[in-house]
């Protein structure tokens, strides 16, 4: 099979712990662009978050495109053109706030360049803050702070508590929010509809891409729509083993530069 796109995650897939890409992994992608392969970097980050890795892929001179927020928005790297949007209905935020206050867990979402919260010291928070590069405000009164529209709200805190969190939530709102973890400590709260799988569904009838023409790239549950859906879907070594049952090969981990075996198998 002739690959024409590899989909790549970004947090424990393409960058390292230091939320760096490394030498080995640039050069490979690079060389794979150079052949004609399109790059797409699909993350739960916000568009900002993911811009830097972006550009220093230089994805916007070989056609590659940008899905933030899981999928919720898709923009053309090369023209900064949004072909896809959508957002958290507003009638939500009053309600994720209230039960995630409730139960003790901080919720923040995303203002331009920064990242509204409930918390400015909570290492969760402080987290999502290390991995974007962008500043934590306070708000106190997040309700009535947040100005809309937003794509999505993330709810954050420890793993196992927010893990029983998650199926509660889903019972009471499944049907108008999507509700799922990209990581153990964090809980995505995004419109209905929105996953990794359908937002490519939606991509690559726009780029004349075949579902089987894909390689998608990915550790973590929010990964495992587009690793079941692509051709060749990849898990990386440092994954949970449900989801590398899963896919259709196991790579390295993001520390051993994965998505370079992964390139220099499949494309190069």
């Amino acid at each position: 099979m002739a690959y024409k796109a590899i989909v790549l995650d970004l947090d424990g897939t393409l960058t390292n712990s230091q939320k760096v890409i490394t030498p080995k992994t640039k050069e490979a992608l690079m060389a794979a662009q150079k052949e004609g392969v399109r790059v797409i970097l699909a993350s739960g980050r916000p568009t900002y978050g993911i811009a830097p890795i972006a550009d220093e892929l230089q994805i916007g001179e070989y056609g590659g495109y940008v899905m933030a927020y899981n999928g919720g928005c898709i923009t053309n790297w090369h023209t900064k053109e949004i072909v896809f949007n959508q957002i958290l209905p507003e009638r939500l935020i009053p309600i994720l706030y209230k039960e995630a206050r409730e139960k003790d867990f901080h919720i923040l979402t995303y203002q331009g360049e920064g990242i509204a919260a409930t918390s400015v010291d909570d290492e969760y928070v402080l987290h999502e803050a290390f991995i974007n590069k962008m500043e934590v405000t306070l708000y106190d009164d997040f309700v009535n702070q947040v100005i809309p529209p937003i794509n999505k709200c993330l709810i954050v805190g420890e793993g196992k508590r927010l893990a029983v969190f998650e199926k509660e939530l889903q019972e009471q709102l499944g049907s108008e929010c999507n509700i799922y973890r990209s990581a153990d400590f964090f809980l995505e709260c995004v419109p209905p509809g929105i996953d990794k799988a359908a937002s490519l569904e939606r991509l690559i009838g726009k780029i004349d891409i075949k579902q089987e023409e894909l390689i998608a790239v990915g550790d973590g549950y929010n990964d495992l729509s587009m690793i079941k859906y692509a051709g060749l879907g990849v898990a990386m070594q440092n994954a949970a083993e449900d989801i590398k049952k899963e896919a259709d090969y196991v790579t390295l981990s993001n520390e051993e530069d994965g998505v370079a075996n992964v390139v220099e198998r499949f494309l190069l």
